[in-house]
């Protein structure tokens, strides 16, 4: 459990919610003072170095131990030989294979770099000479290295993910302007500052795991079905994380080694991941392929879409990095059909990067939607407009709100889009040729239960209690600008605790979920706060307030007072002392009435199986933005910066504005390394991620970043959330990279469709 200390920023209005409140846990971080996983001081600690596999395909054949064995410090090598006695967990929706054994260290290899030997030391430097020592013998299997394999073949059909409605082929045919092109996103990672690792400590039957998380409930349970203990013997701690991106959601196969070796052993163990092994120790986005299909009138009415999308897979586990998420929803279109493959090749599983399924989604239909307005000489914001969709036509509901026009239209204001050239190469600085270019985005929103404890204190303090995770976005922040809100304390009065599975249940971290869900828990927790403490007021025998015959009583500013002028007000503490409590404790969650049993608890915090998505109400629910992009490119040599950005978002009731627009810029900052910069690379003769490091995988750097201007145009959405807030740290990416790749287009006039768009394409 961490708690926070509050320091006052600003004005009081900044404590409430929509304020600016500075992040609370900021001064800590720049400091040292915030403790990461790999930094908790444990005793007796030994360490554990991952041997990876050399072939992307095959059998370990035999594993020779006994020169590491005889290494100076090591304790223990594991290798798949042997029995970790682990039962296979859950996947996230509380689905779970019967009586089915897991192997973290397997026999079979199925990819370049897994994980198939574990060898713990006293010290790391003594467990990674000694994995240098390790000989592994294989029978290599055919592979396929990527999409771009002779062998890849083309997958298998995600029927689930299909969509249609109307005629679209017919439509196509028969429309007078046609559009059609393939648009490519390579692998892309995640990496993170803070690499993954994990301390684990065996008490008897008791596992504490200090672990970046961004679930800690989700996390716990994975463990506790690993070892075949109850979920209350695990204890998983993640007070602080240096950035997770999706990467940090689920215990993955390290993590199980890690326990396994510490149960083994008899003694804490503590695993650090190499940053190449963040490579492969888990699963970034997958490359993806997308052909699309535009039919259209001449003065640009969309008539059809076709789109046909395939992304990698492993070749054990089906994950889509979905194609069509967004392509259904940005445009009226009366003819619709979408189809999505996933292709089986040699890698680790592929996993949610930010963003997930709308953004490369978003890449292939805001670029070929542009490639239809210069056929037909049309300005790219006039046909967005045109083609507006007055409510969502794959669902057939209505939007719950949405202000993408006003995105467009104000955004397109804000960056000056009326003095645009509309031919491409007209635009220029001297040897610079400068483009500007339109990405609209999306992201559902999604809802999960949460719960929440709040406790008053004999000082006046209060406390909010929660297992929810903080990687930044600034949950600590909001939840205390909630409580102030409600209860009229100021947030300099206000502790959080947060990051410890031990704590009152909660949604992930993941899909821009967390705020909505645990701001609405905290939210109905500190209501009852609040009517639990004014109705002490009123009838303990041993308060004041109880001879004012006064209804009800205001908070206000840590004070507690009759709603009219002269009456009496007194400090919380004060009340408090009077009342002679030391604490008031109110616990409240959100899940549905009648699903209160610990059953719907534990399934509710611990499995996806309670979480609503964008349409699973009367309306459909989405955060929405739009792009502008200004991109300058060297005739002469055909490198591309971008030299600025304005981008407008809906995302409803902002309940912090300034941590919100931290989000956007660093969504908006990862989608410039998108469009620019970051591509996985692998050799197709045996399927190793060739730049699996941060010097050759490219992420953007503070050269590479102009000046970001967001702007916010929503209103409360009072069906996507209590407070009326939409997410906000997925949508972020969304639609960069085509507003740039189009800005491209404008600069040189020519088309890069496939990304990462470099120098060698446009020379």
């Amino acid at each position: 459990m961490t708690i926070m200390e509050p320091r006052k920023h600003g004005d009081a209005s900044d404590g409430m919610i929509g304020g600016r409140q500075s992040r609370f846990e900021g001064s800590m971080k720049v400091t040292g003072a915030a403790t990461y996983a790999l930094e908790y001081p444990v005793k007796g600690l030994a360490h554990a170095v991952l041997v990876q596999s050399t072939i992307p395909a095959g059998r370990v054949v035999a594993v020779d131990t006994s020169r590491a064995l005889a290494a100076p410090g090591v304790l223990l090598v594991l290798t798949p030989e042997d029995d970790l006695g682990l039962v296979a967990a859950s996947d996230w929706y509380g689905n779970r294979p019967e009586n089915q054994p897991y192997h973290p260290l397997p026999r079979e290899v199925r990819f370049n770099g897994q994980t198939i030997v574990a060898v713990v030391a006293e010290s790391r430097e003594q467990a990674s000479e000694a994995a240098k020592l390790i000989d592994v013998a294989y029978e290599e299997t055919p592979s396929v290295a990527s999409l771009d394999d002779p062998n890849a073949g083309e997958g298998k059909l995600m029927e689930n993910l299909s969509s249609a409605w109307g005629d679209a082929e017919s439509a196509f045919a028969a429309a007078p302007v046609q559009v059609e092109a393939e648009y490519r996103t390579p692998r892309e990672y995640h990496v993170a500052m803070e690499p993954h690792g994990l301390t684990v400590k065996w008490d008897g039957e008791q596992l504490t795991v200090w672990e970046p998380s961004q679930w800690s409930h989700g996390m716990a349970r994975t463990y506790s079905e690993w070892f075949g203990i109850p979920a209350e013997n695990v204890q998983l701690i993640s007070p602080f994380i240096g950035g997770g991106f999706g990467s940090k959601g689920a215990a993955l196969a390290h993590s199980a080694v890690a326990a396994a070796a510490a149960k083994k052993l008899g003694r804490p163990v503590k695993l650090a991941l190499t940053r190449p092994q963040n490579f492969t120790g888990y699963g970034g986005r997958a490359a993806t392929r997308q052909k699309i299909a535009l039919g259209a009138t001449q003065d640009g009415v969309l008539q059809a879409i076709i789109h046909r999308g395939i992304s990698e897979t492993s070749t054990y586990v089906d994950y889509p990095e979905q194609t069509g998420a967004a392509t259904p929803i940005l445009y009226k279109v009366e003819n619709f059909s979408s189809q999505h493959r996933v292709v089986p090749v040699n890698t680790v599983t592929p996993g949610a990067l930010r963003g997930p399924g709308k953004n490369p989604s978003a890449y292939g239909i805001e670029c070929a939607i542009e490639e239809l307005a210069y056929k037909i000489g049309m300005d790219p914001l006039e046909i967005r407009l045109k083609n507006y969709a007055d409510h969502d036509y794959q669902s057939g509901k209505p939007w719950s709100t949405r202000r993408l026009r006003e995105a467009l239209t104000e955004g397109a204001e804000a960056f000056g889009w009326s003095r645009r050239s509309h031919a491409p190469r007209s635009m220029r600085d001297g040897r610079q040729l400068i483009g500007w270019g339109i990405g609209c985005g999306t992201f559902p929103v999604i809802r999960a239960p949460s719960e929440a404890l709040i406790r008053i204190l004999a000082n006046g303090h209060v406390e909010v209690v929660s297992g929810a995770i903080d990687m930044g976005q600034g949950t600590y922040t909001i939840l205390a600008q909630t409580v102030s809100e409600v209860l009229g304390v100021p947030v300099e009065q206000i502790e959080v605790h947060l990051g410890d599975s031990r704590l009152p249940g909660s949604a992930i971290a993941g899909g821009s979920m967390l705020a909505g869900s645990i701001t609405g828990a905290v939210h109905k927790t500190a209501m009852a706060a609040r009517d639990e403490l004014i109705g002490l007021a009123l009838s303990d025998a041993n308060s004041p307030f109880r001879e004012t015959g006064a209804n009800t009583l205001t908070l206000s500013e840590g004070r507690i007072a009759v709603p009219r002028s002269g009456g009496l007000s007194m400090t919380l503490r004060e009340l408090m002392a009077t009342l002679n409590r030391d604490h008031i404790e109110v616990r409240r969650n959100t899940l549905a009435e009648g699903s209160q049993s610990p059953e719907d608890h534990k399934k509710a915090w611990t499995t996806l199986a309670s979480v609503q998505g964008a349409t699973s109400g009367d309306y459909s629910m989405h955060s929405w933005c739009a792009h502008f992009a200004e991109v300058r490119v060297d005739e002469d040599f055909g490198t591309v910066r971008v030299s600025r950005m304005v981008s407008a978002f809906d995302c409803g009731r902002l309940y912090n504005p300034k941590l919100v627009e931290s989000q956007w810029r660093g969504g908006i900052i990862m989608g410039i390394g998108q469009a620019l910069l970051e591509e996985g690379l692998v050799d197709g003769r045996n399927g190793r991620t060739i730049n699996n490091n941060m010097g050759d995988y490219l992420v953007p750097t503070n050269s590479d970043i102009p000046d970001i201007q967001v702007i916010s145009v929503g209103v409360a959405d009072p069906h996507a959330s209590v407070l009326g807030g939409k997410g906000v740290g997925e949508v972020g990416i969304v639609g960069v990279a085509p507003a740039i790749a189009n800005a491209v287009f404008h600069a040189t006039g020519k088309r890069v469709r496939d990304l990462p768009i470099t120098l060698e394409k446009l020379i």
